[in-house]
């Protein structure tokens, strides 16, 4: 591989930036003005492999959230939770019974979600903390109607 040149973009607090390095077919930096990650694709699909892909980076995000607001709330409530797991995988899966589907069969995103409590937890508690994974924020945003706005710069 070539040595690329790459002088990062300038990341305005509040935003995050992604852009190609160069590196690679696909390879990616990201940036939010504290941190820099990296993006990429597998090999065997014409990537690096430098880093996560787009859908392993949602599934972080989902995962990194639920985990967060069960430590939160757990803290909260005083309750005996050691540590969180959260296990994820992503497909898209042909659902026959969709009522926003039309006539023809439709793949849809599914998203498994296991989560792990270890802890002195009772049933009760396992059962309200499996519900407070649903509220957290970026679950609560990959279920909602969401909007995004494109425009070239």
């Amino acid at each position: 591989m070539s040595s690329v040149h790459f002088d990062p973009p300038d990341v305005v607090s509040g935003t995050v930036v992604v852009a190609e390095t160069g590196e690679g077919k696909f390879t990616q930096i990201l940036l939010d003005g504290r941190h820099a990650l990296a993006a990429d694709e597998p090999v065997d699909v014409g990537g690096n492999d430098t880093g996560p892909g787009p859908y392993e980076l949602l599934l972080m995000s989902l995962g990194a959230c639920t985990s967060m607001t069960l430590r939160l709330y757990a803290a909260r409530k005083q309750m005996p939770l050691d540590r969180v797991i959260v296990r994820l995988t992503h497909a898209k899966r042909y659902f026959d019974d969709c009522k926003d589907c039309g006539d023809k069969p439709v793949m849809l995103d599914h998203i498994e979600r296991e989560i792990e409590l270890v802890g002195g937890l009772s049933e009760e508690q396992r059962a309200r903390l499996l519900e407070m994974a649903d509220k957290c924020p970026v679950h609560r945003t990959l279920t909602s109607k969401i909007v995004i706005d494109t425009r070239i710069k």
